[in-house]
């Protein structure tokens, strides 16, 4: 017998027997039905004809409302479209469910471009098991911001129709948030859809934790700041002694040896100390709290080095921009996969895909480029870089130990000890002292990679394919603390200021901040688009900036858990963030071949009424300055402690 026919006897001893539930169903499933109904049984759509119907209702009915409305209602489509694929694919209508993908893919192509193209290889039932993305998509719901009105027209219309199948995804997946008075802004609707991710509800419990996001107690900068109060005491007390006195001073100073240039030295630094701590009042302002990590300590000279460091630091603003230094390595032919600039930006370091690393001492680079070439500094310093001296000697230290492509680099804040993270999931450290390597630390189960040494040093942390995070200490193999809940690959890692937290940055979409004592995460903050690549911390503890691969950056306050500005600008990958030291300046690196600067304090302020209607002019203000690099994109920013920007990159030569 023919398939036809073996239906059709199937079907009628269904009906036959009056079992007419089963026999809707197998007509369901095989998508077809058959001119005679029980009449008592109302008949249903096809199985895969009423999602398509269905969804092409709706798309149309949003295109076409009113002007007000329509950009609200078109934010029901994507999440609506999605579980239409899944339901199909669920269902085993494969077929109908890459016709369904195909037909309407494109009106969604702008905004989730990423999203899109990891369902696209969705062919069965199992991959929706297999993928997190479609995984945590059918088990959460979807957060959508409506205001009142848009809210009415799209449930009187779904009942008006009688588009159940539409109605059930929407009362199934979709938590809306109404809002009353007029519909928000088109510029929003970046932040009014959040997609994937912790649920809000599981995100709002945690952000209800305490966070301690002061500075640590007895810091340089404290003692700094003690040290200027403490001259400005002196000098009031000088004031008020008698001028010969201070005349006579002055002359007994003169006969020990001490210079008048000197005293005119110290008075300008004192003065200037003055002036840091006036325009730094956000970081001096910052409450104090104890260290939950036992700390290292500093040997005297290093103190001594960063305390002059902070004293003549020059203050940033928009008015004063800081100097840049830009590093390129040439003719990597992709063969660079990160690079690091030590704190005072002696040292510059790359991790290869040949498995090595190497550093350049940037004076000696210099030099090097005097004596054995004779094109100009500038292009010699180039190709010195990354070629090497003519005479065949090495302008660079070479560290091999690594079996696999190396992601991550970082010096430590002295610069005598380099962290080198690879695929082949290890953790190297290296002395640039002893030029040799030190400890190989194991522990991650697949390619590591972001590493970062902690601001006191000692300690460092680690991301990996894996999904965790780790706290280690240099003088233990093992992790001191394990960080889990990512649901994807944990991308990028940073520290905060006072070492009790570590903030990770993941492929999927938000960022958590984990207390490195209890190992538990205190905050996830949800907002961007696209995966997380870069991390920075202001200087005084309480906002933290992460940039995505779409270009957005955006800058959260860590007490509230909730998105302060994000700034648009860049048109691809936000490789590197770096906050100056006195946190007036935030600037960014990207893959569009560009370096911005922006107002920090301009975004922090609150928005007045009138700028609502301005946002893209209020965006601009806050962008300083873009500096572009023609054809390198910038992997590296490192600010150095008297405000020196340091950037480096990798160039590509024909």
């Amino acid at each position: 017998m023919e398939d036809e026919e073996i239906e059709k006897k199937v079907l009628a001893y269904l009906k036959k027997k009056g079992f007419l539930q089963t026999e809707l169903a197998l007509q369901e499933e095989l998508g077809r039905f058959s001119s005679s109904f029980h009449p008592d049984v109302p008949r249903p759509e096809s199985g895969a004809l009423r999602y398509h119907d269905g969804y092409s209702k709706l798309r149309s009915w949003a295109y076409s409302s009113l002007d007000l409305y329509k950009h609200e209602l078109l934010r029901v489509l994507y999440p609506v479209f999605i579980h239409c694929f899944m339901d199909l694919v669920a269902a085993g209508y494969m077929q109908e469910a890459r016709t369904f993908f195909h037909t309407f893919r494109e009106d969604h192509d702008l905004m989730h471009l990423r999203d899109l193209q990891k369902l696209e290889g969705v062919l069965s039932p199992q991959h929706l098991e297999e993928m997190e993305l479609a995984r945590s998509l059918r088990q959460s719901k979807v957060n959508i911001k409506l205001c009142e009105y848009s809210y009415d027209l799209l449930l009187q219309y779904l009942q008006k129709t009688q588009a159940l199948t539409m109605l059930g995804i929407v009362n199934e997946h979709i938590n809306f948030q109404v809002s009353p008075g007029q519909p928000t802004s088109i510029s929003e609707d970046a932040d009014v859809v959040s997609l994937m991710g912790s649920s809000h509800e599981i995100a709002k419990q945690i952000n209800q934790k305490e966070v301690h996001w002061g500075l640590l107690e007895d810091s340089l900068e404290e003692r700094l700041e003690k040290a200027h109060s403490d001259s400005e005491k002196v000098e009031g007390e000088n004031k008020e002694v008698d001028p010969d006195e201070n005349k006579k001073r002055s002359t007994e100073g003169g006969k020990q040896g001490v210079p008048v240039k000197k005293l005119k030295k110290d008075k300008v630094v004192g003065t200037l100390g003055k002036n840091v701590r006036s325009e730094t009042s956000t970081v001096s302002m910052a409450p104090r709290v104890k260290a939950e990590l036992t700390l290292p300590v500093m040997p005297t000279e290093a103190e001594q080095s960063i305390l002059e460091d902070l004293r003549n630091r020059v203050q940033l603003s928009s008015l004063a921009l800081p100097s840049v230094s830009f590093y390129t390595f040439v003719n990597t032919h992709n063969g660079l996969n990160c690079s690091a600039i030590s704190h005072d930006g002696s040292l510059v370091a790359g991790g290869f895909s040949d498995s090595s690393v190497k550093v350049w001492d940037v004076s000696k680079i210099g030099q090097a480029a005097k004596t054995f070439n004779t094109q100009g500094e500038d292009e010699a310093s180039q190709n010195e870089l990354l070629l090497g001296s003519d005479d065949g000697k090495r302008s660079y230290t070479l560290f091999q130990g690594h079996t696999g492509p190396v992601y991550s680099a970082t010096f430590c804040p002295l610069g005598e000890f380099l962290l080198s993270s690879s695929s082949d999931s290890t953790i190297r450290l290296w002395s640039t002292k002893l030029n040799s390597n030190l400890v190989c630390y194991k522990g991650h189960n697949y390619p590591v990679w972001d590493v970062q040494f902690s601001p006191v040093g000692h300690y460092f942390a680690s991301c990996s394919h894996d999904r965790t995070a780790r706290v280690w200490s240099m003088d233990k193999i093992k992790p001191l603390r394990i960080m889990a809940g990512h649901l994807s690959d944990v991308d990028c890692i940073q520290w905060h200021p006072n070492c009790n937290y570590i903030s990770t940055g993941s492929s999927d979409k938000t960022v958590r901040l984990w207390d490195v004592q209890s190992g538990e995460c205190v905050r996830i903050f949800i907002g961007h688009r696209g995966m997380v690549l870069s991390l920075a911390m202001s200087p005084d503890g309480r906002y933290m900036a992460s940039g995505d691969e779409d270009g957005t950056i955006m800058v959260w306050d860590l007490s509230t858990g909730r998105c302060v500005s994000p700034l648009m600008g860049h048109s691809s990958c936000v490789w590197t963030l770096a906050f100056s030291c006195e946190g007036t300046v935030l600037a960014s690196g990207s893959a569009d071949n560009t370096v911005k600067l922006w107002d920090v304090t301009a975004s922090m302020k609150p928005l007045r009424i009138d700028d609502n209607k301005t946002g893209g002019t209020i965006n601009r203000l806050r962008l300083l300055k873009v500096l572009p690099t023609k054809s390198t994109p910038v992997y590296t920013l490192q600010f150095s402690r008297r405000n020196l920007l340091f950037a480096a990159g990798a160039l590509l030569k024909c």
